[in-house]
């Protein structure tokens, strides 16, 4: 079988960034009884440490999410090693890149109206209303006159988030109507949806369905802040939730969604609301591994990574046995960097004041933080952070916040 991997993630060596670690294209795909080549970016790159002589191919490009681009390379490859059989990315950003290429060359794997039900906001929403799960009121954005229409019906505040969107950017919590006017003359309306604001607690799911929909292994974690606050510049964690009532709700309501979109052969990271009334509300999916530190602290509580349980599938390999052995906790939290450009003059170690953390990764004195990024960038301060009980683990969390020293001086 001829697999071609699509990576834009480095990897690091240094011993002190962990990011991407677990993407072990090296050792979950057969590169022996296989053909593997791989496409990918400068960063990319960075993230192939196969042994040379076992890639049957390496295209570079100048970026892998560039359809043209991204398609070309493709075609290089199966000219220079013959037809391509599977087509493998991970990165969410190029999840539907990949899957209009499949269709376009005739390369079996999960096609355009699959991706579009983890990928598309609105088609996400539109499949489990259907099935008569809980989700937020929601319309495309067609027309400032109807997007004000409906923040007016609903009430504010509301929610413009791009419908392809991830880690909340773009993505905006619009007050009142002239927030809503300052906004509408920010952004591009096509592609964008309007959604009704929910109150409540934000809880996350991690785990894997397998090829009929069964999920095997999930961990339920409950966010410290939310993934919008954290684009505006506040602290982001969360905190796996042990055994409890509320618990198994989740976890039913989570094989109830991915039993609706049909989500099958792929981990997924699910959002939700709890109301302060308890009821259960759809947030948003992804057909993928969740990010931040969620993958790496998984790995080190259950033994399972997720990347590795999903490139064996991918890859048609033995996938390793899912089983979620006792109840520990744990959390992770991320420190974002200012919005503007800096320089570090201090990140305090955590440590001594915080024996319960596992990882620590701080920015060096002198080091420049430039703004952007993901939850994977060099912030003021990440931590995983390990404890039996979950309630001890949000206490370090957030002790965490109320203690950690940065000093920066601006550029």
């Amino acid at each position: 079988m001829h697999i071609v991997v699509v990576n834009r993630w480095p990897r690091f060596a240094d011993g002190v960034r962990w990011d991407n670690e677990l993407t072990r294209y090296e050792d979950f795909i057969d590169h022996v009884g296989n053909q593997v080549s791989y496409i990918v970016d400068a960063g990319g790159a960075a993230g192939v440490l196969v042994d040379e002589s076992l890639i049957a191919h390496l295209e570079q490009v100048d970026e892998v999410n560039d359809v043209d681009l991204l398609r070309a390379a493709l075609v290089r490859v199966a000219e220079k090693v013959g037809p391509v059989d599977r087509l493998i990315a991970l990165s969410e950003f190029t999840l539907g890149i990949a899957a209009q290429i499949r269709a376009e060359l005739g390369i079996p794997g999960p096609t355009t109206a699959e991706v579009a039900r983890y990928r598309d906001k609105v088609r996400m929403k539109q499949v489990l209303a259907a099935a008569g799960i809980p989700v937020p009121r929601f319309e495309s954005c067609v027309s400032p006159e109807q997007v004000r229409a409906a923040a007016h019906r609903w009430g504010f505040p509301v929610v413009l988030k791009p419908v392809d969107g991830a880690a909340s950017i773009g993505v905006h919590k619009v007050d009142d109507p002239a927030a809503l006017e300052r906004v509408l003359s920010s952004i591009e309306l096509s592609g964008y949806e309007i959604e009704e604001f929910v109150a409540g607690a934000i809880y996350h799911v991690d785990g894997y369905a397998d090829d009929e929909s069964r999920i095997g292994f999930q961990v339920v974690s409950r966010y410290v802040n939310d993934c919008l606050s954290f684009a505006n510049g506040a602290a982001l964690g969360s905190v796996v939730v042990q055994q409890s009532g509320l618990r198994t709700r989740i976890e039913e309501f989570t094989q109830w969604c991915v039993d609706a979109l049909a989500l099958c052969t792929t981990p997924f990271h699910l959002e939700l609301f709890v109301t302060d009334a308890g009821e259960l509300v759809f947030l948003e999916v992804g057909g993928r591994v969740g990010g931040a530190e969620v993958p790496h602290l998984l790995n080190k509580l259950f033994g399972i990574n997720l990347y590795e349980v999903w490139l064996r599938a991918l890859a048609g390999q033995a996938v390793p046995a899912l089983t979620k052995v006792g109840d520990p906790s744990g959390g992770w939290l991320v420190l974002p960097k200012p919005d503007h450009a800096v320089r570090v003059v201090e990140a305090a170690s955590m440590r001594e004041r915080v024996p319960i953390i596992w990882r620590e990764l701080l920015p060096a004195p002198g080091d420049v933080l430039d703004p952007g990024g993901s939850y994977d960038a060099v912030h003021c301060g990440r931590f995983i952070v390990l404890h039996e009980n979950e309630h001890a683990a949000e206490a370090g969390i957030r002790q965490i916040i109320d203690n950690f020293c940065f000093e920066a001086v601006p550029l």
